[in-house]
C-alpha cells in the first residue's frame, strides 16, 4: 500500500471489515509505536512486526516473526508499506533525490519503494508456504488529507477515503528476487498515474481501470459493527472513570497493568518478542533423537 499520511493503517480499517476479516491483519510498523499506551500495548499483544527502518538490525526478527507465522499457520494478512514513510514534501524531496540519483523518474504523488523489505517478507511467506496472494492497494483522499494524530484530534477527518485493489495471486508472481524487484517497481509507476489521473483528470472521485476485489459483506453487518463499537467506546472511558474513582482494586488493578507493560518492554522488548520466546521454548526445542544426531 502506499502511504499518503500516518494514518493510512487505520483508514484501511474500513476497507477491511467489508472485504476480508480485520482480526486477522497484522501490521509491519516503526518499533516506537510500541511504547504508546493503550494501542502500542494492543499492537504488541496482537503480535504486531516492530521494525527500526534499519535493515541490519531487522531482518533478524522480521525473519524470526514471519517464521513464528509460517510455523502455526496462522491466516495472516501483513500490511506493509514499501515506501519506508509517510508522503510528505520532506521525504518527497528525498525521493526525487533517490531518483536523480539513479536516472529514475521523479514522483508527484508517490515515494519511491524500497524493495529490500519487500522480497525479503514475500521469500519467507513462500518458503513457509503462507502465501496465497499479494494485494496492491493505492490510496487517495478527494478532499482533505489528514496527515498526522493531530489533524484528527482537531476533527480534521477525511470526508471520502478511495481504495483500488488488485490481487495478484501466488502463481502469477516472479521467482527471483531481481524480478520481485522489477515487479515492485512496476507496481509503483501504475499508482503514480492512477493518482495522477485521479487529481488531476476531470473526474477525480473515481478511480479508473477495473478493481480485482470480492464482493462487499453484507453492509448491515458493517453498520451494526460501527454502531456497536461507537457505543461500547462512549461508555467505556466513563466507566472506566469511575470505576478507577470508587474502587481501590481497580486503581491497583491498573497501576500494576501500566508497571508490567512498561518493564516488560525495557526488559524484553515487547509481548510479540515474549510470546515468539514462548513458542520456540515449549515447541521448537530440539528432541532428545535430534540432539543426539547433532
Amino acid at each position: 500500500m502506499n502511504h499518503r499520511t500516518r494514518m493510512d493503517w487505520m483508514f484501511l480499517w474500513n476497507c477491511l471489515m467489508r472485504y476480508s476479516y480485520l482480526r486477522l491483519e497484522k501490521i509491519c510498523l516503526k518499533s516506537s509505536l510500541k511504547s504508546v499506551p493503550g494501542f502500542g500495548w494492543a499492537m504488541q499483544a496482537a503480535a504486531y512486526i516492530f521494525i527500526h527502518r534499519r535493515w541490519k538490525d531487522d531482518k533478524s526478527h522480521f525473519e524470526n516473526m514471519l517464521d513464528y507465522f509460517c510455523d502455526i499457520h496462522e491466516p495472516l494478512q501483513l500490511l506493509i508499506f514499501p515506501e519506508g514513510t509517510d508522503f510528505t514534501e520532506n521525504s518527497k524531496a528525498k525521493s526525487n533525490e533517490f531518483a536523480e540519483k539513479n536516472g529514475l523518474e521523479k514522483y508527484e504523488y508517490v515515494l519511491h519503494p524500497r524493495t529490500t523489505g519487500f522480497t525479503f517478507v514475500v521469500e519467507c511467506l513462500k518458503k513457509g508456504k503462507n502465501l496465497d496472494a499479494i494485494h496492491d492497494i493505492t490510496v487517495a483522499y478527494p478532499h482533505n488529507i489528514p496527515q498526522t494524530e493531530k489533524h484528527l484530534l482537531n476533527g480534521n477527518f477525511p470526508k471520502e477515503i478511495h481504495f483500488h485493489i488488485n490481487r495478484y495471486a501466488l502463481e502469477t508472481l516472479p521467482d527471483s528476487k531481481e524480478e520481485l524487484q522489477v515487479w515492485c517497481h512496476k507496481r509503483w509507476e501504475e499508482k503514480e498515474k492512477r493518482l495522477r489521473m485521479f487529481y488531476e483528470g476531470s473526474n477525480n472521485f473515481e478511480f479508473t481501470g477495473k478493481s480485482m476485489i470480492p464482493p462487499c459483506k453484507s453492509e448491515l453487518r458493517v453498520q451494526i459493527i460501527k454502531w456497536m463499537s461507537i457505543f461500547y467506546w462512549t461508555c467505556f472511558t466513563p466507566a472506566m472513570s469511575i470505576l478507577l474513582y470508587f474502587y481501590s482494586i481497580v486503581r491497583w488493578y491498573f497501576c500494576i497493568t501500566v508497571v508490567f507493560f512498561v518493564l516488560q518492554e525495557r526488559i524484553f522488548g515487547g509481548l510479540e518478542v515474549i510470546e515468539l520466546a514462548c513458542y520456540r521454548f515449549l515447541w521448537k526445542r530440539p528432541s532428545v533423537d535430534d540432539q543426539k544426531k547433532d
